[in-house]
Formats: structure tokens, sequence, C-alpha cells
């Protein structure tokens, strides 16, 4: 018979171990995120049905502008008479061209050459244009209704215009974080909203004949005295006697109207710096009270850097109490002011 081979004891059977899922490695710490960010993530976008208003302010800046309108009538009453027969053709283009703050194609002329802004970049755009969407979005208003557009300038400053025209210069576009270009870009949806940007550019419209001839006259009277001083004081008494007489016969002939124009810059000025609270409280309202205080700090500390600028280099600054009264704008501490109820938290 065959042998069989040898059996020979196998290895003892060891329980196998048990396979443990490798734990991965602890993700890269993420970069901080300011207090200030905000995320542009947005869902469905309610659209308000009334997308403008003209508020208080609005008609106050209208009804102030009245007497330099009435003045820039007269004066193109005075100039249409050389013209003859064409006289009324050029008082009623000079009356229709107030729809041009709504002509897109002015506005934009406007805002090259007046403003000195230009179109963005699309790396500019990218940056923009979420942070646009997430103010008008929050406000219910269309943002494509507007047209975004920039500065080159080193300074925090920002702009609403005629009817459809928000320009940021490039340092605020580029310095300040997400969250506080809303809320500066929500300061100027204000002055849209509300018609402060339409209604102010179309006073100046129809201001500007009045203030063209008002600037005339100046240079005329100030050449008329210095020809006078040539003959001594009698003629120079003579002369203001003339100028003198002409200015009473013109005042009592438009019922005082003059000197009423003469303060209109004072209450116009106390009227855009209404404004500009009304602006701040818009954008408070959509949420970005603490960014907007944040970046009146930074614009009023870059004032006093230049103030001390000034003063280090002997340059003497206007602030006495008609400049501030002629101001546009209110000081930093009343802005805060009218921002601390948005700023309180919630009970």
């Amino acid at each position: 018979m065959p042998q069989q081979p040898p059996e020979y004891p196998q290895p003892p059977q060891y329980p196998q171990a048990p396979q443990y899922a490798q734990t991965p490695p602890p993700p890269p710490p993420s970069p901080s995120v300011h207090p200030h960010h905000i995320g542009t993530d947005h869902g469905r976008v309610h659209i308000r049905r009334k997308q403008r208003r003209t508020d208080a302010t609005a008609i106050g800046s209208l009804l102030l502008h009245l007497p330099n309108f009435l003045a820039s009538l007269f004066v193109v009453l005075l100039v249409s008479m050389l013209f003859g027969d064409a006289a009324i053709v050029l008082v009623l283009a000079w009356l229709a061209g107030g729809a041009l703050v709504f002509h897109r194609p002015t506005e934009s002329a406007l805002a090259r050459y007046l403003l000195h802004l230009r179109r963005p970049t699309p790396q500019e755009l990218a940056r923009l244009e979420p942070v646009w969407h997430e103010v008008t979005a929050r406000a219910g208003v269309e943002g494509r209704a507007y047209e975004l557009w920039v500065e080159d300038s080193d300074s925090l400053n920002a702009v609403a215009a005629a009817g459809h025209i928000v320009g940021v210069t490039r340092f605020a576009m580029d310095e300040l974080p997400n969250g506080e270009l809303a809320a500066v870009l929500a300061h100027e949806l204000g002055h849209h909203v509300g018609g402060h940007a339409w209604s102010g550019l179309l006073g100046y419209w129809y201001a500007l004949p009045g203030r063209l001839a008002w600037r005339a006259l100046k240079a005329v009277s100030g050449l008329v005295f210095k020809a006078s001083r040539a003959f001594g004081g009698v003629g120079f008494l003579i002369t203001l006697l003339v100028v003198g007489s002409i200015a009473l016969a013109t005042i009592r002939s438009l019922y005082g109207l003059p000197l009423l124009v003469l303060a209109v810059p004072y209450a116009l000025a106390a009227v855009s710096r209404r404004s500009e609270l009304q602006a701040d409280r818009h954008a408070a309202g959509l949420g970005f009270a603490p960014m907007l205080a944040a970046v009146l700090e930074k614009l009023h500390e870059e004032q006093e850097r230049a103030a001390l600028a000034a003063a280090n280099g002997s340059v003497r600054l206007e602030g006495g109490m008609l400049s501030r009264l002629l101001s546009s704008h209110p000081d930093y501490h009343t802005r805060l002011h009218h921002l601390r109820p948005y700023l309180r938290p919630p009970r």
C-alpha cells in the first residue's frame, strides 16, 4: 500500500486584527472673517411694487430751488430776446432740458465728464455686483435699474446722481469689507429711492442760468470798481452809487426776489444735511447700521488726519459758523447720534 504523507499540525488561527478607519487630518484653519463680512447668497427676492418715492426732503429741495428757477427764467427771457422770433423756442428748450436728468446717455456723459467716473472693470464688477445685489434684495429694489460706476480716488466716498447713477471710489471698493461696502451702497440707494438725487440735479439745472449770470455780474462789477479807482475817490463813489441804484431798482422790480436768492444756499444746505440723515436711516433699516457706523468713524478719522496735515502745513481751514451752515453733510457726531437707535441690541 502506498504510504500516506505524514500529517503535520496546523498553525494556530489567530483572530484577524480589526481594521480601523483612518481619521482624516484636520482641515487647515480658515482665515479670520471680518466681523462686518456679510453673506451674499440670496434666495428668492421680493421686489416691491413701488420702487421710488418723493419724500419731504426732495419736495423741500424743489421748493427751495423755486427762487433760483424764477431768477434763471428771467435771465433766459432776457437772453432769448436777442433771437427775435426764435425766443420762445429757446425758452421751451431750456424748460424741456430738465427731462435729460432721466436720459440714460446724458446720465452717462454726466457721470464721465462732470463726476469723473468710469465703468468698472470685470474684476471690479465681480466685487461690486454681489454686494449690490444683496443691498437691493434687502430693499426690494430692482438692482438692474441702476448703473454702478467707479471713481479712481484714494479717498472714502460714494455718490448718487441723476436718476440711475451709483458711484463708489476705488478705495472704498478695495479696502472696505463687503458689509461696510454694502452700507455705503445702501446709503446711496437711499438717496435714489427717496428722490434726493434727481430732485437735486433738476434744481441745479434750472438754477444754472441764474448762477452763470451772477458770476458774470460779479466779474463785471469787479472790473468796474477797479477801473473806477483809477479816477480817484470821486469816481469810485459815483460808480458805487450807480451800481447800488441799479441793484436797488432790480430788487424792487422783482419784489425782493434777489434777496431771497441770497438766503437759498443756506436753506438748501440744511435740506441736504437732512437728506444725508434719511439716507443713513435707509441703510440702517436694511440691517447695515453697525457697518455704516464703522464707515462714518473711518471718514471722521480721515477728515481729522486731513485737518492735522493742513494745520502742520499752516493752511487755514474754513471752520466758522457760516461754513458749517453751508455744509452739505452733517458732522460725525450728529450722524452717529441718529444711528444709535439702530445700534442697540434687540430686547
